[in-house]
């Protein structure tokens, strides 16, 4: 009889773990409209937040000339694209805003972006053409987040998250993107949005 119990313990146990598996549920943790924009990405042609409705994007600001946080940021960020690759994922796009767009043109932000091997450069959007007032104050607007240039050095100062913005326009979570960046969540997150 004990064997029998212990036995029927271990199938719910099982039965369970089974059950879980594949069941990811997608949690919003933030609901921040991002504000209309028309910008210049790296190929020098116009994106505006209509043009990016109807996928799911995710958002980081970084510049070229950055000696900190920048370059694991988009090194992370093209893991993160491969693992989009690797599970077959295809409507999203990557966004870049530049937080230095009068050192940051698009030639610029092209060579940039070659120096990463990314997997597939036909998602990535690395934006610029306006002021630096503008880029501090839309962070802060739509993506509650903080940008400043440091007027002492050739350094701007600015958040490493990366920004999961829906297929609407609202951004809806966001992620470490230096260290113990969650890619898998990441993956799962924008599989969710295009389904």
């Amino acid at each position: 009889m004990k064997k029998k119990s212990m036995m029927l313990v271990v199938v719910i146990i099982v039965s369970s773990l089974l059950a879980s598996c594949g069941t990811y549920k997608f949690q919003p943790e933030l609901n921040i409209q991002v504000e209309d924009f028309t910008q210049t990405n790296q190929n020098n042609e116009e994106v505006t937040l209509e043009t990016l409705k109807g996928k799911p994007w995710l958002a980081m600001f970084i510049f070229t000339n950055c000696n900190t946080v920048c370059p694991p940021m988009t090194y992370n960020m093209n893991e993160v694209q491969q693992a989009l690759i690797d599970e077959k994922v295809e409507d999203y796009n990557i966004v870049a805003f530049s937080i230095d767009p009068e050192v940051d043109t698009p030639e610029v932000l092209t060579e940039y972006l070659n120096t990463y091997s990314v997997a597939d450069t036909s998602k990535w959007q690395l934006l610029t053409g306006y002021k630096q007032e503008y880029i501090e104050q839309f962070a802060r607007k739509s993506f509650n987040s903080h940008v400043r240039n440091d007027p002492k050095t050739d350094q701007v100062m600015h958040m490493s998250s990366y920004y999961l913005v829906n297929a609407d326009g609202v951004v809806v979570k966001d992620y470490n993107g230096t260290t113990d960046v969650p890619v898998d969540t990441i993956v799962e997150d924008i599989k969710v949005l295009t389904k």
